[in-house]
């Protein structure tokens, strides 16, 4: 191999060579004669000035169409300037999110790292190619990203006409369109009537921005409604709209067909004079023939369900344009009769102001009749899998959807306000003519015809004010008006049964809610959900069977409205969170719109039917609470997340300026459990009194050697043990070259701002014996650290030791437990004990006293030494728990025989205003007498081992010995500190004597002493805490107050 130059671990090879196993099968090329070429469709990787080849690699696009020919396009994907193994951007490399993609990987650092260092070596570079070598690979095409083999004939993918503005232009031309805006219109006026249209088009229209950029914040797969939601408020919200708003196109499919079948039936009644069964049962078998129809239309696929929308549209537009024809038409007598002259500018003025009629004659109430004719807007963004451009087909055919349907709700009133009377009789003899005698009231008397027995009367059969089928009376045809009823009808009923199946099919692959899993199944090219499909027919047939949906139907348009509330809000939530995440390529949105369009929709929620809000809320917030509780494992990066994460940040930066104060203390514990499943007793202990009250955050110093045979997802998976465990917890992994570098750096960095540990606790090292002196000063050293460095300090020793070595097998921290030989089947197994941590489930739980109910045990408290009151504070938080409430706590004091009831009495009266409720104090009068002589013997043999015996070794100085062995203990220090030694065996002996049956007992920490040597430190901390059978805890404060009476 010829290396010519290395610079930053960039390999450069001769002209006319290549650097040997890197990147094999890639073709390269390069130019020899004149400047290098630039191209946008080829790019040959020459660099003529510079002595560099950089290979290119050829990568085949494989044609989606699933035609034979071979190589229709190509694509050259280059290694970037830095290096052969550095890849320049590719699309491939961010398509890991999606569906039936597998994505290319990119070079890890670690890769790039050793690249040259493997090729220097002569060593072949991983190929990140394909698996086969061969670094021709498919690529998918962008544009349709759900195709799962080439070969295959293409999905149907709709475009932003047919697929969006034609679907949702349909579904808000309802109805209402037909036989209910010509009587709004005389309730209300052209002018009031006109004012509802713009307000239920402020609404649609914030909702339809909201969408246009929810929509266009990245790829949307399907599940239309239910994905925007729940990708961006998360499962918690998206989960029960999905469910709700399913269930609400399943019943709005019952309803339009309901619509139409009474549409028929009165058509057979009045027309043909036909009659079935009953007008109720006729309804029932009309209805179930015609959503059975439109099933087998929606189980043939897309594409037949698409051009019977488009065969629907056009019923429509020949519907609405022989209305318009027949409103320029001359119209003769009968018309006359039915109160219809044309365009008249005296009708105009008289139906410009309001009419109110009846218990329904008011504003509000015609704006509910009429909104729910506007809620057709999501029919696009439904079928949002189906389409070939969502991000493009959603915003441009909604909106342009929006504008034509308001332009038609417009038109409608001003046009039949201007041709039709709100009164008429219908009879031809009502003409005036010259002969006519008697009262004639009412603008129908300047037109040549008297309604004014029929007015008076309130028996009018027609006029806007009194028949619904103005418009068809008024049509160049009338049974043309009779075709767009049905077409807007059976148009909305599909759209709804399409609808319903594939949000209900995305929920369902989500695996949110149980049971529902098995109508997440696909079907066909285009992933059809069959079983969805024979779901939303079975519940549309039941509602249809009942015939009578009015109740339904209010249900429905809350359940509408409450989704567009949540897709404003989700806009509103999204932009005002500032998360780098938002970047919806739609542009023309407003926050406040969307926060308008929210709250307007949560207000016409109760104005349209109080109830029927109550109810959605109340279905709502069922299902709620449901996915709250179980916590679905999915993670979609929503806006929930970011908000959080704003809080977090503003309340730290907040928390920064707010000076401390004795009142607010909170023990924030920094605790060293290395993994923390390997300690779980230490892990309990702080969080019974840290959970829900203050900061702990576990601690990992991790070796250098443990460091390499660390899994790379061990972190994640210690993190997830806490959250079974539900300790309420950071986790700080840390890697240093022993335990005092690594706890000095953790006391040093650990916390953000206020959030900082005060306060570092510590397993006991109870194999200090058998460590090496080493080990015993790392340790001790730390305690010196966390004192210099003003933190208070917790040291817990279990009767059984903290770890639980028998359940897991893994290498331990060497400052805690005794050094051991590793072998390689330690370390395979400590690999492996990390990685089973997720795949246990419980079974790695293990359950310490901490985790146990403690009755009426006693916690004792040997308050020693005054420390600021930390003693004290740990044990009242203790008691606050559940497991501790019927705890007593004692507290033990020193004192003499002479003073006892006064420093008794002293010691009830500070607990009093401390307010902890401790009235168990214990003056210990015997703690300076001497410990008997076997306690002392069994201490001096204890640390035996780690004196020098300098007196007994003639020839030799002392100093000599301790710089051959520092840590070890002269005889002239182990004389000057007798009289402690003494005092705290002594001490021993009391705890011993009063506290075996206790719960806990936490001890007062004694100060170690700068000249003190590290091993007699040692022993009187194993001296102070051995022969119990209960947990103690040595501990002392930073000496400054934690606990005050004062209000101030």
């Amino acid at each position: 191999m010829n290396l010519s130059d290395v610079t930053m671990g960039q390999l450069t090879s001769r002209r006319d060579s290549l650097v040997p196993g890197i990147l094999p099968h890639c073709r390269s090329s390069a130019n020899e004669e004149g400047p290098p070429r630039y191209s946008s469709h080829h790019f040959d990787g020459s660099l003529q000035d510079v002595n560099l080849q950089i290979p290119s690699i050829a990568v085949t696009n494989m044609d989606s169409s699933g035609s034979d020919h071979q190589g229709s396009k190509m694509e050259l994907q280059r290694s970037s300037l830095y290096s052969t193994l550095d890849q320049v951007p590719q699309l491939e490399h961010y398509t890991s999110t999606l569906p039936h993609q597998q994505a290319r990987k990119r070079p890890s650092l670690e890769a790039l790292r050793k690249a040259f260092k493997e090729a220097e070596a002569g060593m072949e570079v991983p190929d990140t190619t394909t698996d086969s070598g061969d670094s021709t690979v498919p690529i998918t095409d962008s544009g349709n990203e759900d195709s799962k083999s080439p070969k295959k004939k293409a999905p149907v993918r709709l475009g932003w006409v047919v697929g969006v503005k034609i679907r949702c232009m349909l579904n808000i031309w309802g109805v209402i369109l037909f036989l209910r805006l010509s009587w709004i219109t005389s309730q209300a006026g052209i002018l009031l009537t006109c004012l509802i249209v713009m307000m239920s088009v402020t609404v649609t229209t914030a909702t339809a921005l909201s969408i246009s950029a929810i929509a266009t914040n990245g790829r949307i797969i399907s599940g239309g409604t239910y994905f925007l939601i729940s990708r961006s408020l998360g499962p918690e919200i998206g989960a029960p709209i999905g469910m709700v708003f399913s269930f609400a196109n399943a019943l709005a499919c019952a309803l339009n067909t309901v619509g139409f079948a009474e549409v028929v039936r009165d058509l057979m009644k009045d027309d043909f004079g036909t009659v079935i069964v009953d007008s109720v049962n006729d309804v029932r078998i009309v209805g179930v023939i015609t959503v059975t129809i439109l099933l087998f239309i929606s189980l043939a696929g897309m594409e037949w369900e698409s051009k019977t929308q488009i065969l629907f549209f056009i019923a429509l537009m020949i519907s609405f344009a022989s209305y318009l024809v027949g409103t320029v038409i001359p119209h003769g007598t009968i018309k006359q009769a039915q109160g219809i002259f044309g365009y008249r500018g005296e009708i105009f003025v008289s139906n410009l102001k309001p009419d109110w009629r009846g218990p329904d004659g008011n504003f509000f109430r015609m704006f509910a009749i009429f909104f729910p004719a506007t809620t057709g807007i999501l029919s696009g963004v439904n079928i949002c899998g189906d389409l070939k451009d969502p991000s493009t087909a959603i915003p441009k055919g909604t909106l342009l959807a929006i504008f034509w349907t308001t332009i038609s709700y417009l038109v409608v009133p001003l046009t039949v306000g201007a041709c039709v009377l709100r009164d008429a009789s219908g009879n031809i003899s009502d003409i005036l003519t010259v002969n006519s005698t008697g009262v004639c009231v009412g603008l129908a008397c300047n037109l040549g015809w008297n309604f004014t027995d029929c007015t008076q009367t309130q028996s009018c059969r027609y006029g806007l004010a009194n028949s619904l089928q103005v418009l068809g009376q008024i049509s160049a045809f009338y049974y043309l008006i009779t075709l767009g009823v049905f077409a807007a009808s059976l148009s909305s009923a599909l759209g709804f049964l399409v609808s319903a199946p594939k949000i209900f099919q995305c929920l369902c692959r989500d695996n949110i809610y149980p049971y529902i899993g098995f109508f997440g199944k696909g079907y066909g090219k285009n992933d059809e959900p069959l079983r969805a499909y024979i779901l939303c027919y079975v519940i549309a047939v039941a509602f249809i069977v009942i015939a009578e949906l009015n109740t339904i139907a209010a249900l429905i348009s809350n359940f509408f409205l409450c989704v567009y509330g949540l897709i404003n809000f989700s806009c509103f939530h999204a932009s005002i969170t500032n998360s780098p995440g938002w970047r919806p390529a739609f542009h023309y949105y407003s926050k406040w719109a969307a926060l308008y369009g929210a709250v307007i929709a949560v207000l016409l929620m109760f104005l349209f039917t109080w109830w029927a809000a109550l109810v959605t809320f109340s279905i709502i917030f069922f299902l709620f609470e449901y996915v709250n509780y179980t916590k679905p494992k999915v993670n979609w990066g929503s806006s929930v997340q970011a908000s959080t994460y704003n809080m977090a940040l503003s309340s730290s930066v907040s928390l920064s300026g707010v000076e401390d104060h004795i009142k607010n203390f909170r023990p924030q514990c920094l605790v060293l459990t290395g993994p923390p499943n390997q300690r779980p007793a230490l892990v309990d202990f702080v969080a019974s009194f840290t959970k829900h009250i203050s900061l702990m955050i576990c601690g990992d110093i991790i070796m250098e050697e443990e460091r390499q045979t660390r899994p790379q997802d061990a972190t994640d998976l210690l993190v997830k043990w806490m959250n079974k465990r539900k300790v309420r917890s950071f986790y700080t992994p840390l890697s240093a070259d022993g335990l005092r570098a690594g706890a000095r750096n953790l006391l040093q960095a650990s916390g953000l701002g206020k959030l900082k540990p005060n306060t570092l606790v510590l397993g006991f090292k109870s194999n200090w014996r058998e460590s090496s002196p080493e080990s015993i000063e790392d340790y001790i050293n730390t305690i010196y650290d966390t004192f210099d460095s003003n933190y208070n300090l917790c040291i817990l020793r279990m009767m059984d030791g903290l770890d639980i070595i028998e359940h897991f097998e893994f290498e331990v921290n060497q400052s805690f437990e005794p050094d051991e030989v590793r072998n390689d089947n330690q370390q395979s197994s400590d690999v492996a004990s990390v990685e089973d941590i997720s795949d246990k489930g419980d079974s790695d739980q293990i359950k310490t006293v901490f985790q146990s109910d403690q009755g009426k045990k006693t916690i004792d408290v040997y308050w020693i030494a005054d420390d600021g009151g930390l003693t004290l504070l740990v044990p009242y938080l203790l008691t606050r728990r559940k497991r501790w409430c019927r705890s007593k706590v004692r507290v033990f004091i020193v004192g003499d025989e002479q003073n006892m009831d006064e420093s008794h009495k002293q010691m009830i009266a500070l607990l009093k205003r401390f307010r902890l409720d401790f009235n168990d104090v214990i003056v210990m009068t015997d703690s300076e007498k001497r410990p008997h002589s076997k306690n002392l013997s069994r201490f001096v043999d204890s640390v035996a081992p780690f004196r020098l015996w300098d007196e007994q070794q003639e020839g030799v100085s002392a100093q000599e010995l301790k710089q051959n062995a520092p840590w070890k203990i002269s005889d002239k220090q182990f004389e000057a500190f007798r009289l402690k030694t003494e005092r705290k065996v002594r001490l021993n002996e009391i705890i011993r004597r009063n506290s075996q049956n206790a719960a806990l007992v936490l001890v007062s920490l004694p100060v170690p002493q700068s000249d003190c040597p590290s091993a007699l430190y040692m022993a009187w901390l194993d001296t102070l805490t051995c022969g119990l059978h209960c947990p103690a805890v040595l501990i002392r404060g930073n000496q400054q107050n934690v606990l005050t009476f004062y209000c101030q």
